[in-house]
């Protein structure tokens, strides 16, 4: 079976998509799931993220879109954790510039992939906070997107964007896209905008809508420091809870898709 490709996405800064994406690939991976991450930001968080430091990497994700060195000779395996890591860092801006001159631009992540799709069960693309040239590359690549926001006021509306930028490539250049879900981060359930932006979340999308909540979690923001997944960071916060819980959820989904 090959892997299925998420793309973790949003056009607004802050919302959780690193930890999201960096989570997941680590609750999977503890389920002895074949997993890889792709980081596709030029911040490199999910690479620090993942304990490596991005300002020693001789090779990135920038070699690979040009086409300068395969996926499988640059992937590392982060030492103490059990998923693959495609690294990046402030490299994937020139990778970005040189794309733009190129034919067929917006799918060199996708023919990059192919060799190494049978290897994963799962494969999750870290996206930049911003629809560039490297976030079509992700969106490109594929299968669903997973859309993490925090229920606040701009939320909606930063939200409506994605969406349409979703159904343009859907139209453009990758007419499998789907939402994968949509995921509720930072989440405060004392804050009376935070429950009201949520109700408005389920009525508009309904079951696109996660059940599981991440909460706001000071565990869950420390982790990183420790270039850790909050899972290995530590196992009983909550942080770490709703992200297994999102884990299921998430398998939940696919089992029901595929006996119905």
């Amino acid at each position: 079976m090959a892997a299925r490709i998420i793309a973790v996405a949003n056009q607004k800064g802050g919302v959780g998509k690193t930890t999201t994406c960096v989570n997941l690939a680590a609750a999977f991976a503890g389920m002895n799931y074949p997993v890889a991450m792709l980081d596709l930001d030029p911040q490199g968080n999910a690479t620090t993220g993942s304990g490596i430091d991005p300002r020693k990497l001789m090779v990135s994700a920038c070699e690979v879109l040009l086409g300068e060195r395969s996926v499988q000779e640059t992937m590392l395996k982060p030492e103490g954790l059990r998923y693959d890591l495609l690294p990046s860092n402030g490299d994937l801006t020139a990778a970005e510039v040189f794309l733009l001159q190129q034919d067929e631009r917006e799918y060199a992540l996708k023919r990059a992939l192919e060799p190494i799709l049978a290897q994963y069960a799962w494969i999750f693309i870290d996206c930049p906070p911003s629809l560039n040239m490297l976030t079509l590359n992700g969106l490109a690549a594929a299968d669903s997107v997973l859309i993490p926001m925090q229920c606040e006021y701009y939320a909606l509306e930063g939200l409506s964007a994605l969406l349409n930028t979703i159904e343009q490539v859907r139209s453009s250049i990758n007419p499998i896209l789907e939402i994968e879900g949509i995921l509720r981060t930072m989440y405060d359930g004392r804050n009376n905008l935070a429950a009201a932006v949520s109700e408005q979340l389920i009525e508009n999308f309904g079951d696109r809508v996660y059940r599981t909540l991440i909460p706001r979690n000071i565990r869950v923001a420390e982790a990183p420091s420790y270039g850790l997944p909050i899972l290995m960071y530590d196992p009983r916060s909550k942080g770490a809870i709703a992200h297994l819980a999102l884990a299921g959820e998430m398998l939940r989904r696919y089992e029901k898709k595929e006996t119905a």
